[in-house]
């Protein structure tokens, strides 16, 4: 409606709501450890903190989260753009492991330009030696969460809240397949369509193809994640 030039106000929206007894639905912090960690493996400082973000891909962060499906659950990852809010690249997975974060984070790389910061937590799969020394190999800058601090990666966390509350949520899973078809969905609908205020009320990909174009980087558009 934006697009067409209308605006509805808030106590219209509460008044149809009301109307047709529409309620809330509420996301809930998951009793799931995702972040489990490695005391053998190094850990490296957290770089966002007062950092001032002007660009895309200046700061890319990743996490994991977990969905319950008939009999268990599986093991959504996905990486996101903190400039402009953009979902660059995800997998669903049953196994939570290296060959998860790798899989996303290649598919990143071959899909959009590096970028200079990558953040993750604390995760034994994201402190392994094969995932941050990949990203040494990129020249991309290592930046972890500090210890249960997940609001270090807010971007994401607001992502994973969004997309359970406005789709995951509100359907019961018995196939993977359903599931992978309806975050396809979703993250196409997040990326392309989904209004921001953060943004001043643009879409994610509107506003990181802008950037790019503003900061003249020589970039090819390619095909979307599929996953």
């Amino acid at each position: 409606m934006l697009e067409d030039g209308f605006t509805v106000s808030p106590n219209t929206v509460h008044k149809y709501r009301q109307e047709m007894g529409l309620r809330a639905v509420l996301a809930v912090r998951s009793p799931y450890n995702t972040s489990k960690g490695n005391k053998e493996h190094p850990i490296h400082s957290y770089k966002l903190k007062n950092i001032e973000i002007t660009r895309v891909n200046q700061i890319w962060s990743t996490d994991i989260t977990y969905i319950r499906i008939k009999g268990g659950f599986v093991y959504l990852a996905a990486i996101i753009d903190w400039y402009s809010k953009a979902v660059l690249s995800w997998r669903i997975s049953n196994t939570m492991d290296t060959d998860l974060v790798m899989s996303v984070l290649n598919e990143a790389l071959s899909l959009h330009l590096k970028p200079e910061i990558f953040n993750t937590d604390q995760g034994s799969q994201y402190t392994s030696y094969i995932h941050t020394d990949y990203l040494k190999q990129n020249g991309i800058t290592i930046s972890m969460n500090g210890t249960g601090r997940s609001v270090d990666n807010i971007c994401i966390e607001r992502f994973w809240r969004s997309a359970k509350v406005e789709k995951i949520y509100l359907n019961e899973y018995d196939r993977v397949s359903t599931l992978k078809s309806d975050v396809k969905e979703y993250i196409n609908f997040y990326n392309h369509r989904r209004f921001h205020e953060t943004l001043d009320y643009k879409k994610p990909m509107k506003v990181y193809y802008e950037s790019l174009k503003q900061n003249k980087e020589n970039y090819t558009i390619k095909s979307e994640s599929v996953a």
